[in-house]
């Protein structure tokens, strides 16, 4: 299956999602600068829906040490805000983050960026500070990735897009 059928389809198994990642270019740091708006892209994964149920835009990368790694949108859809990773997901949370704001958002960023091996390949990839997480990136295209979350613990890889949005909503 390719990317874009895929995409279409809104789902795939997880072994043609790694097969999939593994097919990509590795990305190098400068890359990731940016505003990534985020869609999930299903396998079958315990975390499949999550973030498309809870208002999440994506992910801004400043430079190596400076990552948004979770933005949400406002309750208005006007504009969106970081949160804090060790504030959501969260039991006391259901659905969407916005009327949440007061209670996850952070003005600190919370990840970093980093070049790693994963899969055997050296690709650009987002530490969480509080998390045993990377988020590990390979292109699709000039503004298209293709995300794998790999956390300690977690049976099987998340995957995810991201698309770099010029005219992303303002961060407030």
């Amino acid at each position: 299956m390719t990317f874009d059928e895929a995409v279409r389809a809104g789902r795939i198994r997880a072994d043609e999602a790694l097969a999939l990642f593994d097919s990509l270019s590795t990305v190098d740091l400068a890359f990731m600068r940016g505003t990534w708006k985020g869609s999930e892209l299903q396998t079958e994964h315990p975390m499949d829906g999550m973030l498309s149920a809870t208002g999440w835009y994506g992910k801004q990368f400043i430079d190596a040490e400076s990552v948004h790694p979770l933005l949400f949108f406002t309750e208005d859809r006007a504009a969106v805000f970081p949160v804090d990773p060790r504030k959501w997901p969260s039991p006391t949370i259901r659905g969407p983050v916005g009327p949440h704001r007061a209670d996850v958002e952070t003005a600190k960023f919370k990840a970093r960026l980093r070049m790693t091996e994963y899969r055997g390949r050296l690709s650009a990839t987002m530490i969480y500070d509080d998390w045993p997480t990377n988020d590990v990136f390979r292109q699709v295209d000039a503004d298209t990735l293709l995300g794998v979350m790999d956390a300690r613990g977690m049976p099987a890889p998340y995957f995810f897009v991201l698309r770099r949005d010029p005219q992303a909503p303002a961060l407030r």
